[in-house]
């Protein structure tokens, strides 16, 4: 099972639309790859004159993963894409430096500004309602979802029908996933990008769903929901978790956004 997940640079972006899917490339513990402007062994290419050939390596470790900076000059930095501007710094020379994020997106100076590429790392351990301390090897839960990020309000709001009326077959559409987490002060910016982004998040790295040929929305958003749901993964008091209802409606104009 991969630690994490790298999404090279280019122009399909998770989210943007079905038709086509990122290169990804998927690291096990213990397994490194280098990134640079390109050379022997380089397999994350930022095509950048302004970066070295061998900048620097990712290693996945456990269940986050390390950076190393080959630079001796330039600091690269990792933010957090579901913190609040939260990011850390590589310095000059550093090596094994650990990242604690689960959706990153790595960032190093060029001369065309910046020059960037995204890491996840899905198999997070979060302790289980069970868990006991000095019981032995831990267990990796299948799903490890985080009830604070933004991917599990997502799923949140597309299981909130079925939790209050399990007889409701119908599911939010993604505009109206965007009306229903808007008023929520860490969703101010929420787009239907980004929420589409969120559901191939979830369907491909987190609940890893076998879709098939059938990769519509649609057909993830109800395997999304019927996983979550019949697994527990999405529970009556995760509704908490979600604004008032009516709260803060949107017009059409602005959950189309």
């Amino acid at each position: 099972m991969e630690t994490i997940i790298v999404q090279l640079p280019g122009p399909s972006q998770w989210g943007e639309d079905d038709s086509g899917s990122p290169e990804l490339i998927h690291l096990g513990p213990g397994d490194v790859a280098d990134f640079g402007r390109g050379g022997s062994g380089v397999r994350i290419v930022l095509t950048d004159p302004g970066i070295s050939r061998r900048a620097g390596q990712l290693e996945a470790a456990g269940d986050y993963w390390r950076m190393s900076n080959f630079s001796r000059s330039v600091s690269y930095v990792v933010e957090n894409l579901e913190g609040a501007g939260e990011y850390i710094t590589v310095a000059p020379g550093r090596l094994g430096a650990p990242v604690p994020f689960e959706f990153s997106r790595v960032v190093l100076p060029a001369l065309s500004g910046t020059a960037t590429f995204k890491v996840f790392a899905p198999q997070h351990a979060y302790l289980g309602e069970q868990s006991l301390p000095g019981g032995g090897e831990q267990t990796v839960h299948p799903f490890a979802l985080d009830p604070t990020s933004k991917y599990f309000l997502v799923l949140v709001a597309l299981c909130e029908p079925r939790l209050r009326d399990p007889s409701d077959s119908a599911l939010p559409g993604v505009g109206q996933i965007v009306e229903r987490l808007r008023p929520l002060p860490s969703c101010r910016d929420l787009t239907r990008s980004a929420v589409n982004y969120h559901i191939d998040y979830l369907a491909f790295a987190k609940l890893r769903l076998d879709l098939g040929e059938d990769t519509a929305t649609g057909a993830k958003r109800t395997r999304l929901a019927s996983v979550a749901l019949r697994f527990g993964l999405v529970r009556e008091e995760h509704l908490a978790l979600l604004p008032p209802r009516n709260a803060g409606r949107l017009t059409p104009q602005e959950a189309g956004a």
